[in-house]
């Protein structure tokens, strides 16, 4: 990219990026715009959107062929000189801390899509979907990994976030039950103290409705710390996912969900999803047209059975 910095650095230069930026997303064999319509597009004269055309020709970024009346096709496209002269750099992405397999298969299989995309890449890990999502709406991330419950849940709060794809069930953590400590059954009671992690709008919500109707005392703690303070004795019960318990041989004993509420939810909240932010067009289109998805799912389920070691 620094090649083409030095070349870029005018007002031609902002549009030759923009036009990249937009072509980019094309298919060879398709129809682009007329120079008048990019024109109007970018709030710029006929000459400089020209001007910024001869710059990809030149740099062999993309070869075109006029058809009269037809208009202007694409025969030819070098992606890779495209992504440098759109300065659109590293994609980062952003899920929770990789502590079960699903999370580490589904981190793998985000590096290895952007790989054979031959698009950069990097992924940062952040507990709190709340969180990941309020760094998405200010953009410091192209895109967030969390439950499909999530965004629904932050959607008043952050409207310009949206779903771009669902990984399906299980994808994102296992089916979660209300952790306690003791030999006797689990219920939730009156006079319980509840561990509820208000930045987890997937634990928050799921333990509200367990607790529905039951004079209870929330103790807000990190997801993270729900274990110790179970062990601690400051709280009584807790919702957690069950991956966590099993993967570490964890000594809680655990108990199916039983508000209906709950149950219903619980699907949304295991299903893993890739979240956006809609106003960035660029980033939608070139996940959309470049990220095989099938290949996360494929590589999370490798991992998940253990034919495949984790690689982030």
């Amino acid at each position: 990219m620094q090649y083409y910095k030095k070349k870029l650095m005018s007002k031609n230069g902002e549009v030759t990026m923009g036009l990249a930026r937009e072509l980019i997303s094309n298919d060879v064999g398709d129809r682009i715009k007329t120079v008048e319509q990019y024109a109007d597009n970018f709030g710029t004269g006929r000459g400089t959107i020209q001007s910024a055309i001869k710059f990809l020709r030149d740099e062999d970024a993309i070869t075109l062929e006029s058809r009269g009346h037809l208009g202007t096709f694409i025969l030819s496209m070098d992606y890779k000189k495209l992504w440098d002269i759109s300065d659109l750099g590293t994609i980062m992405g952003v899920m929770p801390l990789p502590y079960s397999r699903r999370y580490e298969g589904l981190a793998t299989g985000l590096y290895k899509a952007f790989e054979m995309a031959a698009i950069p890449f990097n992924l940062a890990f952040m507990r709190g979907a709340s969180k990941r999502i309020e760094t998405l709406s200010f953009g410091k991330y192209d895109f967030v990994i969390s439950s499909k419950l999530a965004p629904i849940y932050k959607q008043r709060e952050y409207p310009s976030i949206e779903i771009i794809y669902e990984f399906g069930k299980n994808s994102y953590v296992g089916e979660h039950m209300l952790i306690y400590k003791g030999d006797e059954g689990c219920k939730i009671d009156n006079g319980m103290r509840i561990g509820i992690d208000p930045t987890s709008p997937d634990q928050f919500l799921l333990t509200k409705y367990e607790c529905e109707g039951k004079n209870v005392k929330y103790v807000e703690t990190s997801y993270n710390q729900i274990t110790e303070k179970l062990e601690n004795g400051e709280i009584d019960v807790a919702i957690w996912n069950e991956d966590e318990i099993i993967e570490k041989g964890l000594k809680y004993n655990m108990a199916k969900l039983k508000n209906p509420k709950s149950l219903e939810v619980n699907e949304k909240v295991s299903t893993a999803a890739m979240i956006v932010n809609k106003d960035h067009v660029e980033i939608q289109k070139i996940i959309k047209k470049f990220i095989n998805m099938e290949i996360i799912k494929e590589t999370q389920n490798q991992v998940i059975k253990g034919q495949l070691i984790p690689m982030y």
